[in-house]
């Protein structure tokens, strides 16, 4: 009988969580989502591969009466070559994923006697999450098997988003015992032949903050979708009950829809959609546009990232006079989302997805599959999608006129509506399907099950002591940016110091205003982007909000009286309202005319807690009395538990001062120099750069030996005379 014949044997091993064949529980827990459909569909479409003679879903067994009697079964059959297995991990009853990690060894060593008993062992390991990993690794070094991974999340990055939702260090351990999963993801990727990751920015910006991390190790493999909720559109949908629910409100319900659907979140860019189609009388001639975000019975009972959202659309809507043209319609439920598409696709619409990040984009799969041309946002998971399938356009999420150009090609040439269409129910089957997940992944593992393919690993250097022990802030205007050359080594130097120090930004601009300009000159998203004076955070890889941030700042915060107070003010002129953010007032002062003490002085009287801020003598920002460039630094890292002895600020203006005073290393690049400054007490420590703009600070870096000792050697030789 040939290899081929007898085919491989490949477990998958997905510790955590309720898994069967029928009826997941998917939401019951934290534990029981995303990641248990994947591997139930992964293993039912693997084991269909001409060349895979049997799969073992191998996890957890659970003797519990709080759950189903299914999940106590010991061996559960699909097919004759597909099966669930369940092996004792310690205690019967069922545990949450971070309860596990005392029990994993136990796991191991039964799973390890379980293959023995059968005298049958796998071809290929693959691990899905840390947990797997920990135990396929032990397990691969045992017996000698190859181990293939896939993360699900990491650890590294899973802590940035706790952190962000209010979080504190020692919480997130004790609850979700970091370290451990952190140490364990080191210990897989020294150990697994391969990864499979979704996209290529997954890699970029995740895995290489591993110190194991090995380029040649990845392997890109988006994962499958079930095609058979999503199919084309037959023309009958504009008859259907849902198709007048959905354009009641509009004036013209038979011109094709652009469709935007996804949560009302600041980083889904909602408003640039609606802002490139007040903007074109042309793409109002020709389509409606329906928004499809989430559900609410009333704004004011959404959570106030949501308010925020639906308020700057609403007044976008009414700035454009837009009404009859566009629908947002308040409910819809899961199920109907595949005949929305459908509804689209058979009005000669286009899907869009605008977002300012997408690290994967299912959506743009899902309407892809319906039969829709698709507009979507160049950054992340979207280039890999169109370059697959070649049905639709990429834009700049941040300048709204690239939409409105795609918008135009799309429904100014019928002939390309259908070829886009075409190629993407074509490429989303090619690329997309499940079939084609277990194809390309068997390509991959073939060679290392047979041992003809072996990775070669590149020598690493672990860090000694604490990861990321120390941050880098700078301003962007000014400080970052003014000097491209310098700019690119800076960047690379930070890229190679990426394990042992955090890169935050923080500008007084806003998101979108930020986002553009670092997109302009190359600079990447850093680990926090601090906006708009202090009073937004957000934290890599997928701009996460600081809701915990929000929630500290609005403390007594009064907007609309703050604006009421200073509107007639002498010398003081509204910026624009690109400038304006919920927590931040920005005006233009006229230091002839306006003094900003009686502006403080004003405000104070009236009772405002607020913090008034000033740079350049040209520019004036009102924020809440919680809220500043250095208190928001101050918050990051004491959140990342980094002393500010190991943060180094590049600064320069008045709104800059806060962050530079304390116990910081602070360098003011040449060009940044204001008088501003001369108010800071301890000016003669913080160091001035001969260089301007990006050079100045690879001077100070340098002079303060940031990646090694991380001292201001001042205070050695201040330290060596007192002696």
């Amino acid at each position: 009988m040939t290899q081929k014949e007898e085919g491989l044997y490949i477990v998958l091993l997905s510790i955590h969580g309720l898994i069967r064949w029928n009826n997941l529980e998917l939401g019951r827990d934290a534990d029981t989502g995303g990641q248990t459909l994947y591997v139930v569909e992964f293993a039912q479409a693997l084991a269909k591969q001409p060349g895979i003679r049997k799969v073992d879903l191998i996890t957890q067994c659970v003797v519990d009466k709080n759950v189903s009697p299914d999940y106590a079964q010991p061996i559960e059959k699909y097919a004759n070559n597909l099966r669930i297995v369940r092996i004792d991990a310690g205690p019967e009853e069922y545990l949450a994923k971070e309860e596990l990690w005392d029990h994993l060894d136990s796991f191991s060593d039964n799973l390890d006697a379980f293959f023995h008993a059968n005298n049958s062992f796998p071809d290929i390991i693959h691990s899905h999450y840390a947990d797997a990993g920990y135990v396929g690794s032990h397990l691969a070094s045992r017996l000698g098997i190859p181990l293939v991974h896939t993360g699900h999340s990491l650890g590294r990055v899973k802590r940035s988003r706790l952190l962000a939702s209010g979080l504190k260090a020692k919480e997130i351990e004790t609850r979700f015992k970091m370290s451990r999963r952190i140490e364990a993801e080191e210990l897989t990727l020294a150990t697994a032949e391969r990864v499979i990751t979704s996209t290529l920015q997954e890699i970029s910006e995740q895995y290489e903050l591993y110190d194991h991390y090995q380029p040649d190790q990845m392997r890109v493999v988006p994962p499958g979708t079930n095609l058979n909720q999503f199919t084309p559109a037959s023309g009958d949908e504009v008859k259907s009950s849902l198709f007048k629910e959905l354009t009641r409100h509009l004036k013209s319900p038979e011109k094709p829809i652009i469709l935007a659907l996804s949560r009302p979140d600041p980083r889904k860019n909602i408003s640039a959609l609606i802002e490139a189609f007040g903007q074109s009388t042309k793409l109002q001639e020709l389509a409606n546009l329906i928004i499809i975000a989430g559900n609410r019975d009333d704004i004011d009972d959404l959570e106030d990232g949501a308010q925020e959202v639906f308020h700057e659309l609403l007044v976008t809507i009414d700035r454009y006079d837009l009404y009859g043209k566009v629908t947002m319609p308040k409910h819809h439920r899961r199920d109907q989302v595949p005949e929305i598409y459908r509804i689209t696709a058979a009005t000669g619409g286009v899907f869009v997805n605008p977002a300012l990040t997408e690290p994967f984009g299912l959506t743009l799969i899902e309407a892809a599959a319906s039969g829709l041309p698709i507009v979507a946002t160049e950054d992340g998971g979207p280039q890999d999608i169109i370059n697959n399938c070649k049905n639709g356009f990429l834009i700049d999420p941040l300048e709204p006129e690239t939409i409105t150009d795609a918008l135009l090609k799309l429904f100014g040439d019928k002939d390309l509506w259908l070829k886009y269409a075409t190629q993407g129910l074509i490429g989303v089957k090619a690329h997309y399907s499940w079939e084609a997940h277990a194809k390309r992944y068997f390509t991959i593992i073939k060679p290392i099950a047979d041992r003809s393919e072996q990775l070669q690993r590149k020598p690493t250097k672990p860090r000694k002591g604490l990861y990321r022990d120390r941050a880098i802030v700078s301003d962007l205007d000014h400080n970052l940016i003014g000097d491209d050359e310098s700019l690119g080594k800076l960047m690379t130097l930070l890229r190679q110091h990426r394990t042992s120090s955090r890169f935050i930004i923080a500008t007084g601009r806003r998101l979108d205003s930020a986002l553009k300009l670092m997109k302009k000159h190359k600079i990447p998203v850093p680990d926090v982007l601090i906006t708009s004076s202090g009073t937004e955070i957000y934290h890599a890889p997928k701009l996460t909000t600081d809701t915990a941030w929000t929630n500290h700042i609005d403390y007594q915060w009064s907007r609309r009286r703050v604006k009421g107070l200073l509107t007639d003010f002498p010398g003081l002129k509204n910026q624009p309202n690109v400038e304006q953010s919920r927590f931040k007032l920005s005006y233009y002062i006229d230091p002839e005319k306006a003094d900003i003490e009686e502006v403080k002085q004003l405000l104070h009287r009236e009772e405002q807690a607020v913090f008034v801020q000033a740079a350049f003598e040209q520019f004036l920002d009102i924020l809440p009395l919680r809220a500043s460039k250095g208190m928001a630094l101050r918050y990051v890292v004491e959140q990342f538990s980094i002393p500010l002895e190991a943060v180094f600020v590049a600064g320069g203006s008045g709104a800059d001062e806060d962050m530079m005073r304390g116990n910081t290393l602070a360098a003011v690049v040449a060009n940044r120099y204001h008088d501003e400054l001369s108010q800071l007490d301890d000016i003669e420590r913080i160091y001035l750069s001969n260089p301007p703009y990006a050079a100045g600070i690879l001077e100070a870096l340098e002079f303060y030996d940031f990646f090694d000792t991380c001292k201001d050697p001042r205070e050695s030789e201040e330290n060596n005379n007192g002696e």
